[in-house]
């Protein structure tokens, strides 16, 4: 190549350089491109911001909701949640970046597309699992403490984790129960339980004598479990056959407690059963 052509080369390549520098259309583009990615990263972040104190406010709400809980199982999903948001928060910002500066979209969209199907179906139990999680802490149903019944298992909650829920019933069997399949609940812990106990007697008995036998018992109950907190009250008669009659005691009690309510109630009647059997004068044989 001769010094002509290398001088018109180099004239060629330094117009070509001088008119990319000076076009004012190409450099007004490329600005306002940038404000525009600037924007997009700046509103990304303040809604990264904004769904992460929502998400720390509602959990706040929901730990001082209840009395018996966990704090970790909150510190977990909110992080989780916070995580979740931000990764689909960011992808989209870079979805948006990139759309800026010329990249198609649509093949990396449809590629996005395919493989999240086939995750979802690869894993549509899991993701079950994890949804129903959610829901259930979101939710507040049961918290740990909890005696629950979820189908035909019932027992005390051990722990509720993002996958499945522990149970342990009252004879020590632990249940691991995936989330997934957690469709109906029944919580006993979540007001006030009350304790039924029905008692038969014999139609030799006389009906105001066994009332008034039953309610003395009870105000003795009362009187000597200071964690009791009301009287047990006498209903009446329940149910009436031709050889005995049912007289049912009811009263409110704590959750969680109903059980040793009606066993306080049965024992006490039986005392007083006893002690009406030894006060009765000995019949005479002679």
């Amino acid at each position: 190549m001769g010094t002509t052509e290398l001088v018109a080369a180099t004239n060629k390549w330094s117009d070509k350089i001088w008119d990319w520098l000076t076009n004012m259309e190409m450099w007004q583009s490329v600005l306002f491109a940038g404000l525009r990615v600037l924007l997009i990263f700046i509103l990304t972040r303040i809604f990264i911001k904004i769904i992460h104190r929502l998400i720390d406010q509602s959990l706040e709400r929901r730990e001082k909701s209840r009395l018996q809980m966990n704090p970790r199982r909150f510190i977990t999903v909110g992080e989780l949640l916070k995580n979740i948001t931000s990764f689909t928060s960011n992808l989209i910002m870079l979805m948006l970046v990139l759309g800026e500066f010329g990249f198609k979209l649509a093949p990396l969209l449809a590629g996005a597309g395919v493989l999240g199907l086939a995750v979802g179906f690869g894993a549509q139990s899991l993701v079950k699992d994890v949804i129903t999680g959610f829901f259930v802490i979101l939710e507040d149903q049961f918290a740990v403490g909890d005696v629950i019944q979820t189908g035909t298992l019932k027992g005390t909650v051990e722990m509720i984790g993002l996958r499945s829920t522990r149970l342990v019933s009252y004879t020590g069997e632990v249940h691991i129960v995936p989330n997934g399949l957690i469709t109906n609940v029944t919580n006993y812990s979540l007001g006030n339980a009350l304790a039924v106990v029905d008692l038969p007697f014999s139609n030799k008995m006389k009906l105001e004598e066994s009332i008034s036998m039953l309610r003395k018992a009870m105000l003795d109950l009362k009187e000597n479990n200071n964690n009791v907190e009301q009287v047990p009250n006498v209903l009446g008669i329940q149910s009436l056959t031709a050889s005995e009659f049912v007289l049912r005691i009811a009263v409110e009690c704590p959750p969680g407690s109903k059980g040793e309510m009606e066993r306080l109630i049965q024992a006490y009647a039986k005392e007083a059963l006893e002690q009406a059997e030894l006060l009765k004068p000995a019949t005479d044989h002679s």
